[in-house]
């Protein structure tokens, strides 16, 4: 069957079953990997996208729901994006890396729903998205990091 889609800004068609995962549309049939695949139930994060600057594990929505605008970890822009990744390298938050893309995606869904968050409110967002290295205190620590460099920069 053929699904229409608007991917990073790009206007796609793809021939899949519909009850394909739209991780594996992605990955497979857009060639856009940076997306992972961690535990193909929705528990870990690690596929996280966003669908119209919402946060979404990607890895059991099927095809036939995944409208609006996709944006995955290649395209991810903004001011929260950049103050993210900036502040993950100043921290040093990856280790592995693998949950990496699923983390910076939902942190940035965050940062634009919430620029000031608490400790709470990270706690909230990120609840979910699990780093196999543990490296949550860093994670925290960055994203406070970059909401005070939105602030600077307002």
């Amino acid at each position: 069957m053929i699904f229409k889609l608007k991917v990073n800004g790009v206007a796609r068609e793809v021939d899949v079953d519909d009850d394909t995962p739209l991780l594996w549309v992605l990955r497979d049939d857009l060639g856009l990997t940076g997306t992972k695949f961690g535990c193909g139930v929705a528990m870990c994060g690690a596929c996280t996208v966003h669908i119209d600057d919402q946060p979404v594990r990607s890895c059991s929505l099927p095809i036939t729901e995944a409208t609006g605008e996709i944006t995955t970890i290649e395209l991810v822009q903004g001011a929260e994006a950049k103050a993210i990744q900036a502040a993950w390298i100043a921290h040093d938050v990856p280790q592995c890396g693998y949950c990496q893309s699923g983390q910076i995606m939902t942190a940035v869904a965050l940062l634009r729903e919430q620029p000031k968050p608490s400790d709470h409110d990270i706690d909230l967002a990120m609840n979910g998205n699990i780093c196999r290295c543990a490296t949550y205190v860093r994670i925290r620590a960055a994203i406070h990091d970059a909401a005070n460099r939105l602030g600077a920069t307002a």
